[in-house]
């Protein structure tokens, strides 16, 4: 029987980039293209187990893997980031660069 390929393997790579790539989109898009990629990773995953023989594109599938769980670790991190910041200087403070910076060097006791 010829090899086949997994039908999600190229899908959950791009979205593994993507999920790195949209962490600078304060966190949001990296989380779900992220989670979204770890989804469809685990349904090939089950499908190349049954019959590992039959699927040649497996490796791709592992880097979009990876690369999905370090885009959801950077966006979390990032997200409560953004979080921090605006608890602590508040969200009108983060409009203005000047105050942010202002309220930042109070916060860190430089001047």
């Amino acid at each position: 029987m010829e090899n086949q390929k997994l039908p999600n393997a190229t899908p959950v790579l791009i979205l593994g980039i993507v999920s790195i790539l949209g962490c600078c989109c304060y966190g949001i898009l990296g989380l779900i293209s992220g989670i979204v990629a770890l989804i469809l990773a685990k349904k090939d995953t089950a499908l190349y187990k049954q019959s590992p023989e039959l699927y040649t594109n497996y490796n791709n599938l592992k880097v979009g893997k990876v690369l999905a769980i370090i885009g959801i670790i950077l966006s979390v991190i990032y997200l409560l980031f953004v979080i921090w910041m605006i608890a602590t200087f508040g969200f009108e403070t983060l409009q203005d660069q000047q105050l942010l910076q202002h309220r930042m060097n109070e916060y860190f006791g430089i001047e």
